[in-house]
């Protein structure tokens, strides 16, 4: 005798308990304001003296030809980077930032322009991690044959210490603020809602070159770090009841 299992009230039984199980998923809280809502922009900053410079330095020649042009100025640039190596700039705060090469003209009237030899120019961006030795780097490079020099900028080399005494001054100013709103309207402050920042240090760049210079002995140029603002601007949305 055959026998033929019934398959519908097994499936009967599964399918309530899958219902039952979509339906015990519990829907997600939506965030609710019940109080009055108060943003304030605030900003912290500390005061740091600088402990890197920045300076680009370069030199321009001629040449009746472009070969010889770069020729002149690849003899001059190594002497210069060899300059600032026994002057005790590491090898990994010189960087090459452009090198150049263009024809000069001759122009006349109603004559087509007609070459009259090839500029080569190769400029490097030096770091100055001792910035009281940065005059005299300076001399030392005029004195091999730099000719075109330009800067300085300052900043700090490792601001997040800097910055995270700022973020808690901007925060420390946010709540006084807020407190005070608060206390004006007759109200306290329940929560913060929301917390964003904007500001930060940039990394210091030179300025391009705008002249070149010819001195012809040192002339122990001074160079003066100063002070440096750092800054962080914070927006707090605070929830008062």
């Amino acid at each position: 005798m055959n026998r033929i299992t019934p398959f519908l009230p097994l499936a009967m039984v599964f399918m309530p308990s899958a219902v039952a199980s979509a339906q015990t998923v519990p829907p997600t809280p939506v965030p609710t304001i019940s109080g009055a809502r108060l943003d304030i922009v605030a900003e912290g900053e500390v005061i740091r003296t600088p402990d890197i410079a920045i300076i680009a330095a370069g030199v321009i020649t001629q040449g009746r030809s472009a070969a010889d042009a770069m020729s002149r100025n690849a003899e001059r640039m190594a002497a210069t980077v060899t300059a600032l190596k026994q002057a005790g700039v590491a090898e990994r705060d010189i960087q090459t930032s452009s090198i150049n090469l263009s024809p000069q003209y001759r122009y006349g009237q109603n004559v087509p322009p007609v070459i009259t030899g090839y500029q080569a120019s190769n400029q490097v961006n030096v770091r100055f991690r001792d910035i009281k030795r940065a005059g005299a780097v300076l001399d030392a490079l005029v004195a091999v044959g730099a000719n075109q020099i330009s800067g300085p900028s300052f900043g700090i080399d490792k601001p997040d210490v800097a910055l995270d005494e700022a973020r808690t001054a901007a925060m420390a100013k946010a709540r006084a603020r807020a407190e005070l709103y608060a206390r004006a309207a007759g109200l306290s402050i329940k929560r913060i809602l929301s917390i964003s920042e904007s500001g930060s240090v940039t990394p210091p760049y030179p300025p391009p070159m705008v002249q070149a210079m010819r001195v012809e002995k040192a002339a122990d140029t001074p160079i003066e770090a100063g002070e440096q603002r750092l800054a962080v601007s914070v927006s707090v949305s605070f929830e008062l009841q």
